[in-house]
């Protein structure tokens, strides 16, 4: 029975586990983000470049399981989408923390009501995989609905800020922050597709 199980059944994998722990880097990567920002010390962003560097890592292992595994426990195409929008989140948030460092920020405090928001919508995803894991479909689509408008109210924080900066005179303020503005949206968008990947898994298991 061992050699048949090692050599002729098809290989069983864990692709919960394999996606949880992706998520939990970009979990942690955002909640980094958000307490720089509470703490008001930007070198706390050090650690977010050495989680991307452990997501991608993590994202080469996840995509190589899928490529060589033949029966998953969801639909191949959905596990291949979450992989890549989960790292999208992640290079989205070293992107960001990059752009403090070229445009030498000193404080995030203006971002605290986004970064909030953000740390929330991060940590419902995280909570939504669980879910899926557990065959908890309805509270799953809970989470989902929850980061859809947390993605909404995002989005206008974003245009109310960026109509506050067109008010100013300064045009390299108005650059910079633009642009950082930009990318927290970003962040929240692959955010949201994440969850929408994470329904779609849902729908084809219920």
């Amino acid at each position: 029975m061992n050699f048949i199980s090692r050599y002729l059944l098809p290989r069983n994998v864990d692709f919960n586990a394999a996606l949880l722990a992706q998520v939990e880097i970009c979990e942690s990567m955002i909640h980094d983000l958000y307490k720089a920002c509470m703490e008001n010390n930007i070198s706390l962003l050090d650690t977010v470049s050495d989680s991307a560097g452990r997501e991608r890592a993590l994202k080469e292992d996840n995509m190589a399981l899928l490529l060589n595994v033949f029966i998953a426990p969801y639909d191949k195409e959905s596990i291949y989408r979450m992989i890549t929008q989960l790292d999208w989140v992640a290079l989205s948030a070293k992107h960001f923390r990059l752009e403090t460092q070229v445009y030498q920020l000193h404080s995030l405090s203006e971002y605290e009501e986004i970064l909030a928001m953000l740390s929330k919508m991060v940590t419902e995803l995280k909570d939504g995989f669980l879910k899926l894991s557990d065959k908890r479909l309805e509270a799953l689509a809970v989470n989902s609905s929850g980061i859809h408008d947390r993605y909404d109210e995002i989005v206008k924080l974003c245009a109310e800020a960026t109509g506050r900066l067109m008010t100013q005179d300064d045009i390299k303020h108005i650059i910079r922050h633009k642009d950082m503005l930009l990318q927290l949206k970003e962040i929240a968008k692959r955010i949201h597709i994440a969850a929408n990947t994470l329904e779609d898994m849902a729908i084809k298991v219920a």
